[in-house]
């Protein structure tokens, strides 16, 4: 009899949580697009503006600046792109955008979009050896020309390592020479203490908080110029139009309400855990280098480089063993390719291909922990008999 595999893979996706799985089949059987205004539009209309202002407090801003997606990579294209488009066509000297070097790629490729489609000066912004943006390096980027200046972009927290920016003097420097802000924090809304009030833009997405697939939002201060990218109905203050998805909004609304009123007790049983994990792994298998800060980080990320592995090898390895995890880097055409937050923070391209992300969230256990450790050791060895690809 097969058996469920440990799944330790909760930072590409986390399970829906029972709150939002009721709160979306309680939507399912009904009726009602929320732009019509019949009694069943105007009931769906209800659902979807209740979940938006329970959003908004929770994040501490107003219901007005939450616009509904499809999920944090069109919130953070949304963002990017439309405040930039904003921004330069009111200034066209506001050409350049400051971008941490360690971002999700649904930041940086947008970014990097601009550069190539639309002639932004982009700069990528340097981390040091743990992953974070040293504020020096910031300042030095916009004091050399800030009114050209159209948008700064750092995430809340890495979604490989890890690693917390520091984001209230990120934003407190953008603010002293008028720049908006835009942090992804996908991977920080939930687990975090998160005041989306400190920043000009801020990107969520369901799934990462035990929501449904396929739902997000963009958080956009009052006030802000933000070119649409989607035009149609005018839905959502008209920067994204299209129906909105009323089970989903209700399932991402009643997830981020459920992942704030557990918070304090599931981030602490999460850092125990993920302690324990990388402590285990540590005193079981040798040649192991955990990445990432070890103190200021995501409470459910163990971010580890195994000597003489292909991380790919580990990864199916583990899976063939009944444990799920990820490698938090792309692959291309099959050939492994080193995940570009690891070279940014300076690792040599082989190690940084050694790399496996283990992350936990709201269903972990210690006995995950376990069956990790149990199996990990004979996986080590055959990847390492394997070796590394040069």
């Amino acid at each position: 009899m097969a058996t469920t595999p440990v799944y330790l893979d909760h930072a590409a996706t986390t399970p829906l949580r029972p709150e939002a799985l009721a709160a979306i089949t309680a939507e399912l059987g009904e009726v009602g697009n929320p732009s019509s205004l019949h009694a069943s539009g105007r009931r769906a209309r209800r659902v979807v503006e209740e979940s938006r202002e329970s959003i908004a407090a929770h994040l501490g801003v107003s219901a007005g600046e939450v616009v509904f997606t499809s999920g944090g990579t069109e919130a953070d294209n949304l963002a990017v792109k439309g405040i930039y488009r904003a921004r330069r066509g009111a200034d066209d000297r506001r050409r350049r955008v400051l971008a941490s070097a360690v971002e999700h790629h649904a930041v940086l490729d947008p970014v990097q979009w601009l550069g190539d489609a639309e002639q932004a000066d982009v700069s990528w912004l340097a981390v040091d050896d743990l992953g974070r943006l040293r504020l020096e390096w910031l300042e030095k980027e916009i004091a050399a020309a800030p009114e050209t200046v159209a948008l700064v972009t750092v995430m809340w927290a890495n979604n490989e390592v890890g690693t917390i920016q520091p984001i209230a003097e990120v934003a407190a420097l953008c603010a002293e020479h008028g720049i908006p802000l835009h942090t992804d924090a996908v991977q920080a809304v939930g687990t975090l203490d998160v005041d989306a009030g400190t920043v000009d833009s801020l990107a969520l997405s369901g799934h990462k908080v035990g929501g449904p697939h396929g739902v997000g939002a963009v958080v956009l201060r009052r006030g802000l110029a933000v070119e649409p990218l989607i035009h149609g109905g005018g839905q959502e203050r008209d920067v994204r139009s299209g129906t909105l998805d009323t089970p989903a909004i209700a399932g991402l609304a009643a997830a981020v309400g459920a992942s704030m009123r557990d918070r304090g007790e599931r981030v602490e049983r999460l850092r125990e855990l993920r302690d324990a994990l990388v402590a285990d792994v540590l005193a079981t298998v040798d040649g192991v280098t955990r990445n990432g800060d070890p103190h200021d980080c995501l409470p459910g990320i163990a971010h580890l480089s195994f000597e003489g592995c292909e991380g790919d090898a580990l990864l199916l390895l583990l899976d063939a063993a009944g444990v799920e995890c990820s490698r938090g880097s792309a692959c291309s055409a099959g050939v492994p390719q080193p995940s570009h937050v690891l070279l940014a923070m300076g690792m040599d391209p082989v190690a940084a291909r050694s790399s496996l992300r283990l992350s936990l969230g709201h269903t972990s256990t210690r006995a995950d922990i376990d069956r990790l450790v149990e199996v990990l050791p004979a996986v080590v060895a055959r990847a390492r008999r394997a070796g590394t690809a040069r």
